[in-house]
Order: C-alpha cells, then structure tokens, then sequence
C-alpha cells in the first residue's frame, strides 16, 4: 500500500466530512473527486459506508452531553425533550419507510445518470436562493446567535414542521439532491429559523445515516476484505475529523450568515458535473 494512495484516502475521507452536513450533495463531491484524483478504493460501497459512519461519529460527539441531557429529560419525561424526540420521530419515519419501499428502485433507475446530479444542484441551489431571498421564510436568527447552546429551540418545532422535514428527507433519495440540502431547506419554508432547521438536520442524520449506514452494511458487507483496511481506516478519521470542525463552523456561519453562498456554490458545481459529465473536464 503506497503513500499516494493513503493520502488519496485521506482526501476522500476529509470529502466526505466537509459535504455530509452541508446543502451541496457529498455523494455528488464523492464521484467527481474520486474520479479527479484516480481513486479507487476497491470495495466502493463499503468505503463510502465506513467514512459516512465516521461523519456521523462526528456529529454525536460534539452533541453528547445534549443527547445525554436528552436522554435524562425523556426518563424524567420533560416535557422539552418529549418535544425533541416526537419531533425527531415524525422526521424520521417518512424516510424508514419510504426508503425501505423504493430506495432500491430509485438507485437502480437514477444512479449513474449524471444528468440527474446536475439537475438536482442546479435546481436545488435555484430554490436555496429564492428560500433565502424571502424574509419570512429566511428568518434571520436575531435569538439564537453564535453563544445558543448547543439544541436550543428543537422543542418549538412543531409536529407539522417535523413531518413536512421527513417527507423533504425523501427527496434526498434522488441523487444530487443533498439530504442536509432538503431537510434545512424544507425546514426554513415551514417557518424553521435558519440555525434550528440546521441543528435539526443534524441530529434527524444520526438515525437516518445510521440506519442507513446499518442496511448498507447489511448489503454490502460481505464486499469487506483485508486488502484496503488501510484506506478505509484513513477515510474513517479524517471524515471524522473534518466533520468535527465543519459542524461547529457551519452553526457558527448560519448563526450570522444565509445559505446563499452555498447555494451559488451548488449551481457552479451543477454545470461543472455537467461539462465533467460530457468530458470537457
């Protein structure tokens, strides 16, 4: 196992980390960038499950004393984090059981077509602009700055709000779409501020990623060998470390900041795996 090819891991995986939890499509970066740098892990689907877990990590590690905290209030039934968790069940439901239906037919018919990625960035950075561009579904976060702790205001989502997120996060089933993408995004048209619709996105991903993660393994398992643990154990930390520090800085920026420059960035993306797609790059 040669140097270059741990350190074409090592980028993967920082991929990986930086585009899980922003609105920009990871598995989109995945593929074009994999396929830029002349990177082939060996067993595809297996790496790409081990460094998403590794994102997921991320994510439960910088919200463990909330989870937690969480954890307490549901045995101590507070009503606060009966709030949470009712809102994060509702969320999370539409995607288990549609997913579970359909999402084998939807990879079998899109997956490949590129066509398909640069539409949905495109289209998806068209709506991002138009969400932002509207103050009352933008809602700037004057109350929750930059200082909120970690989960503030999950249990004023309402149970509306939450099932219109879980129907969105299907959508993320279409590739190119970007499940961070349809789940903040939905959630600001519902009437979600910027920053909470971001921290709910969050936590929705750690069971829909982890049972996702769980099937993936379920199917693709038997794929796993000795021959590139290497890379895979490479691609496992620094997507876990690249997460790490991009979950606290986009809370940071959204706490400040719209999604606008995100979404510029998805139509430039989109008409880059466009020309990529038709071998101008």
């Amino acid at each position: 196992m040669n140097i270059i090819y741990l350190l074409k891991a090592a980028f993967i995986g920082m991929i990986e980390g930086l585009s899980e939890f922003l609105p920009i499509s990871s598995t989109a970066h995945l593929i074009i960038w994999g396929d830029w740098i002349n990177f082939d892990s060996g067993e595809v689907k297996v790496y790409e499950i081990v460094i998403q877990f590794g994102s997921i990590l991320a994510v439960i590690w910088i919200y463990r004393h909330y989870l937690l905290e969480l954890l307490g209030g549901l045995l101590r039934r507070e009503q606060k984090y009966v709030l949470v968790t009712r809102n994060l069940i509702l969320a999370f439901l539409p995607a288990a059981v549609i997913g579970l239906l359909i999402i084998d037919q939807v990879a079998k018919l899109l997956d490949g077509k590129f066509f398909v990625y640069v539409f949905t960035l495109i289209v998806g950075g068209l709506i991002m602009l138009w969400v932002e561009s509207r103050p009352h579904m933008s809602k700037a976060n004057q109350l929750l700055d930059e200082n909120t702790p970690l989960g503030a205001g999950l249990e004023k989502i309402t149970w509306k709000q939450a099932l219109v997120v879980g129907f969105a996060q299907c959508l993320a089933m279409v590739p190119g779409t970007s499940r961070s993408g349809a789940t903040i995004i939905s959630g600001m048209i519902a009437g979600i501020p910027r920053r909470t619709a971001t921290e709910f996105s969050f936590f929705l991903a750690m069971p829909t990623m982890l049972a996702a993660t769980v099937l993936s393994l379920y199917k693709y398992g038997d794929q796993l060998s000795d021959e590139n643990i290497s890379a895979i154990v490479v691609g496992f930390i620094f997507a876990f470390l690249s997460a790490l520090v991009l979950v606290r800085a986009i809370l940071r920026f959204v706490s400040k900041f719209s999604y606008k420059p995100f979404a510029i960035y998805r139509i430039i993306f989109g008409a880059v795996v466009g020309l990529w797609a038709l071998g101008y790059l």
